[in-house]
């Protein structure tokens, strides 16, 4: 299993920070902003009333129920109590599903660009990880033709998010639509459906693929408040799916884990409960800081990138880079110009190759509109650095 790419770009640039360099980091996925205060104010309240035992392993069952009401509520699914665990994060959200599902040998498709930890986990479950390049000029769109080439005997799950990380690229309900049409014609396959972005969505309406009850129960969506409700620290994430898997994940994290925080729970009560149409302000500063760093971006010749949906990332093609020089040193790959413009740059950006695509690279536009305009000229002039 190799190590966490965001982790290791952003460790690198902690520890050039130590030795007193000035280091912008714009390689983790985590907002800028703080928690918001009703949600702090539900955890201190929930320390007074001496919430701090052991929670049954899947969550509250007042959370899970939230969770229930928030899935009726925001994405149109009908999942009742008994289909949500609440987990340590997303990220061992997918863990315990993959775990759960995945036999060795099972084929597991996975559209690239892709979020880093989803092929890792399929290997440490034994499942073979069947990588589908999209593209740039497609918005890096999974096309149900893709999807349809893409399965055979073996495939047991699909992995995507949708908006995406790292592109930003959020799917239409037409699209999902199309994705579904192809699931339903085969029973067997799984689709995990990563929405833990769901409300940083510029263009309108998030949609979820279990909205769509052909195909209902064959998805699991994955959720959590890190994101939006700007939680990463709290870490809480949690899935709605069908009963029998439901249950698997469950017995899963009661082996590994059982369950997250107490106070993190109760916190998370108050941040599902709540109108997401407060978070109006914070999405409109991220489609600010897309803005800027997408014409920053258009500034720079060779660079490449097409204006993602939602999220927080920009996910630009920089091969024309590749085969220039810094010095004596060849850039021969995306992982060389990361380097590059950290060493030289002193900006923090993880490689493309690291989500599956090694013609791109991810930032994240996560940070203040100051730091984000001196970030990206850094990087205009160390791209201006090199020669051919």
């Amino acid at each position: 299993m190799e190590e966490s790419a965001t982790l290791a770009m952003s460790r690198k640039s902690r520890e050039l920070k130590a030795q007193g360099k000035d280091v912008i980091s714009l390689s983790l996925g985590e907002p800028d902003f703080f928690t918001p205060q009703f949600i702090k104010d539900a955890a201190v309240e929930a320390m007074e009333q001496n919430y701090t035992m052991y929670t049954p392993v899947p969550g509250y069952d007042d959370l899970r129920e939230a969770i229930a009401n928030k899935f009726r509520r925001d994405n149109g699914i009908p999942y009742t109590k008994d289909q949500i665990v609440v987990s340590t994060g997303a990220k061992q959200s997918i863990a315990n599903l993959v775990m759960s599902t995945i036999n060795p040998g099972d084929e597991v498709i996975i559209p690239a660009p892709y979020w880093v930890s989803y092929a890792e986990i399929v290997k440490v479950a034994g499942g073979i990880p069947v990588v589908v390049p999209t593209t740039i000029e497609n918005d890096f769109k999974f096309s149900p033709q893709q999807f349809r080439d893409a399965i055979t005997p073996k495939t047991k799950m699909m992995m995507f998010s949708s908006p995406c990380n790292p592109t930003g690229t959020v799917y239409s309900k037409e699209e999902l639509r199309g994705l579904a049409d192809v699931l339903k014609e085969h029973p067997n396959v799984i689709v995990m459906s990563d929405e833990i972005y769901e409300h940083i969505n510029f263009g309108g309406s998030h949609h979820s693929l279990a909205q769509f009850e052909d195909v209902y129960e064959q998805v699991v969506t994955v959720n959590g408040v890190s994101k939006a409700w700007a939680m990463t620290g709290w870490r809480v994430g949690y899935i709605g799916a069908p009963k029998l898997i439901a249950d698997a994940c469950n017995k899963m994290q009661g082996q590994f884990t059982s369950a997250t925080c107490s106070i993190a729970q109760r916190a998370t009560i108050a941040a599902v409960n709540a109108d997401p149409a407060i978070l109006k302000d914070m999405i409109a500063a991220f489609e600010s800081r897309r803005e800027l760093v997408l014409k920053a971006l258009a500034a720079m010749p060779g660079v490449i990138a097409n204006k993602p949906g939602g999220a927080f990332y920009v996910f630009p093609d920089i091969s024309s880079f590749f085969g220039k020089k810094a010095g004596d040193k060849v850039i021969e790959s995306a992982e060389d110009l990361c380097m590059y413009l950290l060493n030289d740059g002193l900006v923090a950006l993880v490689s493309g190759e690291a989500f599956g695509d090694p013609n791109c690279l991810r930032i994240s536009y996560a940070a203040s509109e100051e730091t984000l305009t001196e970030a990206m000229r850094r990087m205009a002039a160390a791209l201006e650095k090199l020669s051919a």
